[in-house]
């Protein structure tokens, strides 16, 4: 009761030596912070919501009398008024305090973002104290693109694209990266955030990852790891040297070097086209003749693609083996793509070195072209609502252990946003075929692109997942960036007991 008291003592203080009118937005379903909600007042200044939904308002000329503050979030609904405004008036005073509670469209959950500056700008603003060991500016880091992660030697190991830094436009373009613990070896709980340490240069900067090219970009996906025949966990990752988005320099495979801490190049692959390597998020697969990681290819992320989980087959080309039903040698040429049926007319799917897996865009191809037939394709999942095909763009799939099932969780090109949609789907198979879907977040006009679920955060068996993606107005039309939530990570997590996700439904 004594420490209760205490704690109390301390919150009324701090609240009250504050000189911040702090607004808090809650989502209504889960009573938790809701990030990334804007309020803007009717002479468009604009507020954001940080990592715990906290906005600590301290505007002269509006502080102590009504202020009418607009309410809006991606996939988030605040009640309007008889004209038709999403939003409420509020009387900011220093010290005093606000809740306003918004309601959950989205069926997955905002919970935080993982990147950038000021995560928990108006947490300490207001007093009150973050769960972050760096809750304001991380290894100086203000933006990062698109994630790769795995669980390497006891640790989670993220790596990040491009990489923004305060002190100048031009950052890291070399790959960053970072650890952080496992929620059950002394990290933050999933739900909480991630606790990042970053791996940074003689000037406290992220730094690069790979050598340092003289000129352009190098990006990694592909990121797995894989035991020698030493038995030690080597971690391995595909990397692209590139000048822009259109000229491809070279590309490979790299390995982590622990004493240099840099990923140092163990081959050299063929063109770019090719598929014979790691792309996107690998998944490992226990099959009957041995254990395999399967991974997409630089044009889909549905799996399609395996090799042996083996330090030396990942890095041989002539190891890889697609999953396709083109005849042997064949690759693929529109209506002339020459496809393997079996004696009852069925596209017939084989592992082979010798003939190129299918994309889901060239398999929409060929049943344009009536080659292919709507139920032998592997890659078409439709909208369970509106019965439409969604062209899924980067995500993962991973084995959920609470639904007994492969699950996808995937960006979509070409929706109500153009990249700033995600979806869930489920299969048997991490082959598929996919064929039902459900829209889980929405961005209004932005972009959310590269997701990943990281099923090494899974909670209850698989209940709850978690996954994060890019958040950026890039692509997307929209000419107004986010303050501070532009160009960075946001995690969401999933209930997979929720009802709506019954993709068996008619």
């Amino acid at each position: 009761m004594l420490r209760t008291f205490l704690l109390l003592v301390f919150a009324f203080t701090a609240c009250a030596e504050t000189p911040y009118f702090t607004i808090k937005v809650v989502d209504a379903q889960t009573g938790r912070g809701v990030p990334l909600v804007e309020l803007e007042t009717v002479s468009h200044v604009r507020f954001v919501t940080d990592n715990a939904g906290l906005v600590a308002f301290n505007e002269p000329s509006l502080m102590d009398r009504a202020v009418f503050l607009h309410v809006r979030s991606h996939g988030y609904e605040f009640p309007k008024d008889g004209f038709g405004f999403a939003g409420t008036a509020l009387t900011p005073r220093a010290g005093s305090r606000a809740e306003l509670k918004i309601t959950r469209r989205n069926i997955a959950e905002r919970l935080y973002r993982i990147t950038g500056e000021g995560l928990y700008r108006d947490t300490i603003l207001a007093g009150e104290k973050p769960p972050l060991r760096e809750p304001l500016l991380n290894a100086q880091v203000v933006g990062q693109d698109s994630t790769q992660a795995a669980v390497y030697r006891g640790k989670i190991f993220w790596l990040w694209g491009d990489t923004s830094r305060a002190s100048y436009p031009l950052g890291n373009f070399a790959t960053s990266g970072a650890t952080s613990e496992l929620p059950a070896h002394g990290g933050l709980p999933a739900a909480t955030g991630i606790d990042l340490r970053y791996f940074a240069d003689e000037h406290g900067f992220a730094r690069a990852m790979w050598p340092r090219p003289e000129h352009g970009v190098v990006w990694t996906d592909g990121l797995l790891v894989v035991k020698d025949r030493a038995g030690e966990e080597r971690l391995v990752a595909h990397y692209e040297h590139r000048e822009g988005l259109a000229k491809l320099l070279d590309h490979g495979l790299g390995a982590f070097d622990e004493a240099a801490g840099v990923f140092k190049k163990i081959a050299a692959l063929p063109a770019i086209d090719a598929w014979h390597s790691p792309r996107g998020h690998p998944t490992r697969v226990s099959e009957s003749d041995g254990e395999f990681f399967y991974s997409g290819t630089r044009d889909t992320m549905f799996p399609c693609v395996r090799v042996k989980a083996a330090f030396e087959d990942v890095q041989n080309p002539a190891a890889y083996e697609a999953w396709t039903c083109l005849s042997d040698g064949a690759h693929f040429d529109g209506k002339k793509t020459r496809l393997e049926r079996d004696a009852s007319g069925h596209a017939l799917y084989a592992w082979k070195r010798n003939a190129d897996p299918l994309t889901a865009a060239q398999e929409r191809e060929l049943i344009d072209a009536a080659v292919l037939r709507e139920d032998e394709a592997r890659y078409q999942p439709r909208d369970i609502e509106a019965g439409k095909t969604v062209r899924f763009h980067a995500g993962s799939v991973r084995w959920n252990d609470f639904r007994k099932k492969w699950i996808a969780i995937a960006g979509e090109h070409g929706g109500t946003s153009l990249l700033g949609e995600v979806w869930f789907s489920e299969a048997d198979s991490p082959l598929g075929p996919w064929r039902r879907a459900r829209k889980i977040v929405t961005h209004d006009r932005y972009s959310f692109y590269n997701v990943v679920q990281h099923d090494f955060l899974d909670e209850e068996g698989g209940r709850f997942i978690y996954f994060e993606g890019t958040y950026t107005h890039d692509f997307s039309g929209n000419p107004d960036a986010t303050p501070r939530y532009e160009y960075n990570q946001i995690m969401y997590r999933l209930d997979l007991a929720d009802e709506r996700l019954r993709l068996d439904k008619p």
